[in-house]
């Protein structure tokens, strides 16, 4: 199971950028899940922060957008639906994926949970530009061990980094941004287990990978004590409606072709059975 902060390229889902074999931005890997930013084919003026699930054959298991922009994304992002909340039979597990900042959203996590997900994965950004409060590598730990614990589910977190080359390219000869830039405790990607502890050691503010063993038989024992979408519920209380209808700008009532122009035409009339020749 692999995890991968967002690549920067808009691509259409379709686009010859998503290969059959699962490659992406020339990258072949087993099963992972990757952050992209996706085009919308109807309007040039929407892009999605997008989160893809592809499994060990190169097949396209998910496509998740986020379902509400964080902060400042707002100004470029578009918020996804409720199609895409979706947990995923792989090799390793039930899979389901959420970004970034909606770990925060509980009724999202407990969709995926309530779905039987067992492994959960995420991807964030390195946030420097965060109030400084904020701790944006406990943040992350926090997010995903409240998620890995309440579900007693294993999560896989990557978060992208500041490289000296981004710093040199933002910040330039500015100080002041250098300073914000590689300001410490921005970014963490780790491996956490069904107890809400790290499996082995986060990376804070540093590239590379981190190596875990994802064993579901260690979900057992803490389910047996508090399963939430189990026994340690009240769904006579409690009840959780999800609309996982796809949104689109337009609905059709009847089927229409597309034109060479690329225009639909008009939908010729269903005759009236009581007025057909006998």
């Amino acid at each position: 199971m692999h995890a991968y902060p967002y690549d920067a390229d808009p691509l259409h889902r379709s686009s010859c950028e998503i290969r059959p074999d699962g490659r992406v931005g020339g990258r072949r890997l087993e099963e992972f899940a990757t952050g992209v930013n996706e085009r919308a084919p109807h309007s040039l003026g929407v892009l999605y922060n997008t989160l893809l699930t592809i499994g060990p054959d190169g097949e396209l298991l998910g496509v998740h957008r986020k379902l509400v922009p964080t902060w400042a994304e707002k100004l470029t992002w578009t918020g996804g639906d409720g199609s895409s909340l979706v947990v995923h039979d792989t090799p390793v597990g039930p899979l389901g994926a959420l970004a970034c900042g909606e770990n925060t959203n509980t009724l999202a996590r407990f969709a995926l949970l309530a779905q039987g997900e067992l492994v959960h994965a995420s991807c964030y950004i390195a946030l420097p530009v965060a109030p400084a409060d904020y701790d944006m590598a406990d943040a992350i730990a926090v997010r995903t061990a409240a998620h890995s614990f309440e579900g007693k589910v294993f999560s896989v977190v990557a978060c992208s980094t500041i490289s000296p080359e981004i710093v040199d390219a933002l910040a330039g000869d500015d100080e002041e941004l250098r300073k914000r830039f590689t300001r410490p405790r921005s970014a963490l990607s780790g491996i956490f287990g069904p107890d809400g502890r790290p499996v082995t050691e986060p990376l804070v503010d540093e590239e590379g990978i981190v190596y875990g063993e994802i064993d579901l038989a260690r979900c057992i024992q803490p389910k047996q004590m508090h399963d939430i979408v189990g026994h340690y519920n009240r769904f006579d209380v409690f009840r959780l409606e999800v609309d996982n209808r796809p949104r689109t700008p337009v609905t059709f009532t009847a089927p229409t072709a597309p034109t060479a122009s690329g225009a639909a035409p008009i939908a010729p009339a269903t005759p009236d059975p009581s007025e057909e020749d006998v």
